[in-house]
């Protein structure tokens, strides 16, 4: 049984009486994400967090500051499963950029599946960047990323589009498969706006180098860009119709 599966039967609602589990962050983070699987994101406070493992919510402030700490954990240590799992990592010799963009958009469509309710915070603006565009609360798969395109050959530019239509198409996509199970999508309400536009990206050297490439709005231009790929290969796909 997991952790999860055995922190939900044990659970005060169920009526069962057992002591307080020997608290450690990763414990904290894999409980938020079962009580946000079965309850839903918005039940998700300290408070209830507290009281689905049995302890006080103060005595949770020792491993997370609160709950937007709480949220980029939980995102964080679905990210580091992913590594876990060697698909945010690139491939070894012989390997290919296309390879590693199949690996990470299956295991993260396997986060979807699994984590419906909370796979939205993956698309939500992260506490250390809310300027990128499209937004991605993880700041180690952004770093990931563009160093992986980049040493594949792409040049900065290039890494950062890669980004962006990669990063629209998959978390898009997936935005609108979750909803189709009931997962509600509205805004995730996390710190004040501006509160950390000036963090320090020292950790994240091409996240902090690209920044200004990241952060503008070329919205539009990449509608175009994507509608006129996606025409092309319909028309491409219809010409190859077989012949009555």
């Amino acid at each position: 049984m997991d952790s999860g599966a055995e922190l939900r039967d044990n659970s005060p609602r169920d009526g069962g009486n057992r002591r307080a589990p020997r608290l450690d962050r990763v414990l904290i983070l894999e409980s938020a994400i079962a009580l946000i699987d079965e309850e839903g994101l918005g039940h998700l406070t300290m408070r209830r967090l507290g009281s689905w493992l049995g302890v006080e919510a103060m005595a949770l402030y020792r491993y997370v500051s609160g709950r937007d700490d709480l949220l980029a954990g939980v995102v964080d240590h679905l990210v580091d499963q992913l590594y876990e799992q060697n698909l945010m990592e690139p491939d070894g010799a012989g390997g290919s950029w296309q390879g590693y963009l199949q690996r990470l958009a299956h295991g993260v469509r396997r986060v979807a599946i699994e984590h419906p309710e909370v796979f939205p915070l993956m698309a939500s603006s992260p506490p250390q960047a809310p300027w990128l565009c499209p937004p991605l609360r993880s700041l180690n798969w952004m770093e990931s990323f563009l160093d992986t395109m980049l040493r594949f050959g792409f040049d900065d530019r290039q890494a950062v589009q890669a980004y962006r239509s990669f990063a629209t198409f998959l978390l898009g996509h997936l935005l609108l498969e979750v909803a189709t199970k009931g997962v509600e999508l509205s805004p995730i309400t996390t710190t004040e706006p501006g509160q950390h536009e000036s963090s320090d990206l020292a950790d994240y050297p091409n996240v902090h180098r690209l920044q200004s490439h990241l952060a503008a709005d070329r919205a539009a231009d990449e509608f175009e860009e994507s509608l006129e790929a996606l025409l092309d290969r319909l028309e491409a796909m219809r010409r190859t119709r077989p012949r009555p």
